[in-house]
């Protein structure tokens, strides 16, 4: 019996997907459940799985092609006595991760994990993955590369520098990713559209730093997180988002949205592009929740299994680039939101305390935010709210 493979219905607000990676050629076996393609949206990447084991007979669109809800992408051949069911909706997923030697091996791998392998034609199966459920990074790629290598280099002759060709001067021309492409596209649209301005901060972490050296170990052993920075500077933005309403606001047309809860985006940086989680209802989560929310989020994103609804919405966003050594920045706000905090690199300077000089482990602090909605004195009082809250953790207790 011949199935159409068909383009699952896609997630909300998503109107097509593009077809990534075919799993399967026409004629190969596959098993019911099998994925057969990754389809890539404006954010995830999904799975199409087989409705049906049987014989893949015929593919209908190739790699690259823009596809829609119930579109057919294949046709496969049932095999005998199987009873075809329906597809279940598609899963995120990392990209493409199957070569046959990675399902042997247990192991997925990472989307820059997969092409490394790919282009040194290597068998997945032989590379020990460090990642959740043994996930083979690219880290663990080029590790196995460098152990494979070593041996034979060890033995070799000592190579000769020889100079460069001339006129070798090589470039590769690539389409952008469907994620890539609509990050460009919010920020023009963040850029052409919002008033944008930012202002500037510092805040001393000693007392910060104090209690975490205090409480660290206790901390992670009830809770089973480490305690980061992520939490406080979470906290005290939703202090500073109470006294500042229009700043937690978004734009509807012309329209302002004031929204009283405090559902926080988390910027993280992934191989595929920057991706923004969203922590719903922060303001009632404790500081082990905020952590463990944090750092969850953060692995699904890198991992590529994180879901369009975690990523949508959201009343106000905080990116740190502090964590690739950046000092100061001027973040970009993410639409319909009015701002963004930025955090940025922790770094030891000389500060006059009480007339005194003494060294205290400062950072710089931006606030972006849209000015037809946010007042400058509104933005600046923002910083203001959070420094205080940050250089004395109590008043975050207390509410103050």
């Amino acid at each position: 019996m011949s199935i159409e493979v068909k383009v699952p219905q896609l997630p909300e607000s998503v109107t097509d997907a593009t077809l990534m990676t075919w799993h399967k050629k026409p004629g190969d076996t596959v098993g019911r459940d099998e994925n057969l393609v990754d389809l890539e949206t404006d954010k995830v990447v999904l799975e199409v799985p087989s409705p049906s084991a049987g014989v893949l007979k015929e593919i209908k669109v190739e790699n690259g092609t823009t596809v829609t809800a119930g579109q057919v992408l294949a046709i496969l051949e049932a095999a005998d006595g199987t009873v075809a069911v329906k597809a279940a909706p598609a899963e995120p997923k990392a990209e493409a991760a199957a070569p046959k030697a990675a399902a042997a091996a247990g192991g997925k791998l990472a989307p820059a994990a997969k092409r490394m392998v790919e282009e040194n034609k290597l068998d997945a199966s032989q590379i020990a993955g460090s990642g959740r459920d043994g996930r083979v990074s690219k880290g663990d790629v080029i590790q196995h590369l460098e152990k494979s290598k070593a041996a034979p280099a060890a033995k070799a002759a000592p190579a000769v520098a020889l100079p460069a060709a001339a006129g070798s001067r090589n470039e590769q021309r690539v389409p952008m990713t469907r994620l890539r492409a609509r990050i460009a596209e919010r920020l023009l649209q963040a850029q052409s559209t919002a008033a944008m301005l930012t202002t500037f901060n510092e805040v001393d972490l000693t007392e910060v730093n104090a209690i975490r050296a205090r409480y660290k170990d206790k901390f992670e052993k009830t809770h089973g997180v480490k305690l980061g920075f992520s939490s406080f500077f979470i906290k005290a933005a939703i202090e500073a988002l109470r006294k500042f309403p229009a700043v937690n606001a978004s734009i509807d047309g012309n329209d302002i949205i004031y929204h009283e809860f405090y559902d926080i985006g988390v910027a993280v940086s992934t191989e595929r592009g920057l991706m923004v989680p969203v922590i719903r209802n922060a303001e009632s989560l404790s500081y082990a929740d905020v952590e463990k929310a944090v750092g969850g989020y953060a692995a699904k994103a890198r991992e590529g299994s994180i879901t369009l609804e975690e990523l949508t919405g959201g009343t106000f966003t905080i990116t740190n680039g502090g964590v690739f050594g950046s000092l100061m920045s001027t973040p970009i706000l993410n639409p319909p939101q009015v701002a963004i905090l930025g955090m940025h690199k922790v770094q030891e300077r000389p500060m006059v305390i009480n007339g005194e000089i003494k060294i205290r482990p400062m950072m710089y602090l931006a606030l972006t935010y849209d000015h037809r909605i946010v007042d400058g004195k509104d933005s600046v009082q923002f910083l203001v709210a959070i420094k205080e809250a940050l250089e004395d953790p109590a008043r975050l207790l207390l509410q103050l």
